[in-house]
């Protein structure tokens, strides 16, 4: 994807995607599915200035899986559109939701928030750029800060956010938290980028809510 055009929005742009999948260049196995609990995006929308620094109209979760995310986000009163390459049983799915496809926002998005499939999270971050929308958040391992071509990426398009999480957060494999929950000692947290920040990032700790 493309990272040498200016960040710019497309807020009233209308959905548009390519769907053969001869045109698509990776695969998303369906065993690389990790379910996120919904604790990351409540803390996320209640203890980081992501409400605040973005006046949320819609928001798209592009890689939406069974859905844990967008019903947390919806209970928290946004409006959410939730799309997935892959039908795990929510959201509008199909070859023709591949988000590294995208052409356009879909109407009236202006944030996207989403746990991306973690071996595409840097391409995820450049459409997203590409997209022109005004605020992202992906949550990602803590060690996506390193990288010589993230440090490329991270100079021109610096998130204006790294949220850490002071506490675990769980993952489940096809979304089976009661056989497959993954207690990692990995550390997450939420990356924030906003459309033409280009200062220092603040660092937040933040904790994982019960639910």
């Amino acid at each position: 994807m493309p990272t040498d055009k200016d960040w710019t929005g497309n807020a009233h742009s209308t959905f548009s995607m390519l769907g053969a999948s001869n045109h698509s260049e990776y695969v998303r196995e369906e065993h690389d599915y990790y379910a996120t609990e919904p604790a990351a995006v409540d803390s996320l929308l209640k203890q980081t200035p992501i409400a605040i620094d973005t006046k949320i109209t819609k928001i798209w979760e592009p890689a939406c899986g069974a859905g844990n995310l967008s019903e947390e986000m919806k209970k928290l009163g946004y409006d959410v559109l939730s799309t997935d390459m892959y039908d795990h049983g929510y959201g509008e799915t199909g070859e023709q939701y591949d988000f590294l496809y995208a052409k356009e926002l879909p109407e009236g998005v202006n944030a996207i928030i989403t746990n991306p499939p973690y071996k595409y999270a840097y391409e995820f971050c450049e459409k997203c750029v590409e997209l022109g929308v005004d605020t992202f958040a992906m949550l990602l391992k803590t060690t996506f800060l390193e990288g010589k071509k993230r440090r490329k990426f991270y100079d021109k398009y610096p998130p204006k956010y790294v949220c850490v999480f002071t506490n675990r957060i769980s993952c489940a494999r096809n979304n089976d938290f009661e056989q497959f929950k993954v207690n990692s000692a990995a550390c997450y947290s939420w990356f924030i980028w906003e459309k033409g920040f280009t200062g220092r990032p603040q660092i937040i700790w933040i904790t994982k809510e019960d639910n």
